[in-house]
């Protein structure tokens, strides 16, 4: 007899009590032996049932999935002084997420794509993220190469990642996964904080200086759909005679099942660890949802110096454009982007896209 596969029902020691001694090789004992066999091992039976009964409430059964999503387009860039057109593979996402149970769970991630480092068009391959999370209640803690928070919560509100980074990503105010710990806590259906402590210098680097990316963010909620985000941090470069980084955004979004807009205002003092060299910008997008999976999208985004000291990459820039779902992994959506330069004689840019993604 297989106790595993044994179950407390309501008619088990009935059951039970009609078994035939010889199934649990008693048939040798005297006729009262035999009944003490019968409840002893009816009890140690219910124990096992009912201890098995326990652990099937408690636990949760692992699972896991895959991670994969690519990013492609085809192109056209048009300025005043040359045309270029071609396909691309921006960037790939391969990886794997594992629920351990118990809100524990794991995730790997590895981002194929081109650095910023290299002239050729190489792909390169990073750990986008190496990570542990464990969820109780309204508590969530990650720790390991974990995606970052200061802009994570936008991207998800804009929703197009593949076409277009958001604002902060775009620009370089930050990174968007980097090596350390992050907590976050629900204190209400309405409100919610998070606190981030990683290296700072993200995830294509290793840790080279001594200063951490100290960051606090929180998240109103005041009715449904509309969601309110601030966020400020503090980067110590840990280098004499250099200041740190500090990030200030304020979000406000609204998002219903026909249409989202949102809008965000961004603040770095002292980018790449120089004094006074600050740099702003804003950005405001929305997006309509139409009838069989097609949806209309804008965004207009504006990056301004202090003291133009950064003028040669500021700019205001627009995109408008459409995406269609076919079916539940892929989605096109074909774009007009601009490009409008803000140091003195340079022309605009224009350019046609067609992008591509495929995931699940």
């Amino acid at each position: 007899m297989l106790l595993d596969n044994i179950s407390l029902k309501p008619n088990y020691f009935e059951i039970f009590m009609k078994c035939s001694p010889d199934t649990f090789a008693v048939s040798n004992l005297t006729k009262q032996s035999k009944m003490k066999t019968r409840v002893i091992m009816a009890g140690f039976l219910a124990c096992i049932g009912i201890t098995g009964m326990a652990q099937d409430t408690q636990k949760e059964e692992p699972k896991g999935k895959a991670i994969v999503q690519v990013f492609g387009n085809i192109h056209a860039d048009i300025d005043a002084d040359a045309y270029s057109v071609g396909f691309q593979l921006d960037r790939s996402y391969l990886g794997y997420e594992y629920n351990l149970g118990n809100g524990l769970s794991v995730k790997g991630v590895m981002d194929i794509g081109k650095s910023s480092d290299v002239s050729d068009y190489q792909r390169i391959a990073y750990i986008k993220n190496a990570m542990v999370s464990w969820k109780k209640g309204r508590l969530t803690l990650n720790g390991g190469l974990i995606s970052s928070t200061q802009f994570n919560f936008q991207e998800k509100f804009w929703g197009y990642r593949y076409i277009m980074k958001s604002f902060q990503d775009e620009y370089k105010f930050g990174n968007s996964a980097d090596l350390g710990i992050s907590v976050a806590y629900k204190f209400a259906d309405w409100v919610s904080a998070d606190a981030i402590i990683v290296n700072g210098e993200g995830y294509k680097k290793i840790q080279v200086n001594n200063g951490f990316n100290y960051g606090l963010g929180l998240t109103l909620t005041p009715v449904k759909g509309f969601q309110i985000r601030l966020y400020g941090s503090y980067n110590d470069s840990g280098i004499e005679n250099t200041e740190g980084i500090v990030n200030m955004t304020a979000f406000a979004g609204y998002k219903h099942d026909k249409f989202t807009i949102g809008a965000e205002y961004n603040y770095m003092m002292n980018a790449s660890y120089k004094a006074d060299c600050d740099q702003s910008g804003y950005s405001v997008f929305a997006s309509v949802n139409l009838p069989k999976d097609i949806s209309l999208y804008a965004r207009f985004d504006d990056l301004y110096s202090k003291d133009d000291w950064n003028i040669t990459k500021d700019e205001r820039a627009a995109i408008l454009g459409a995406q269609f779902k076919l079916g539940k992994y892929v989605k096109i959506a074909p774009n007009f982007r601009m490009s409008m330069p803000k140091a003195n004689g340079a022309d605009n840019g224009y350019s046609a896209y067609i992008n591509c993604y495929f995931g699940f």
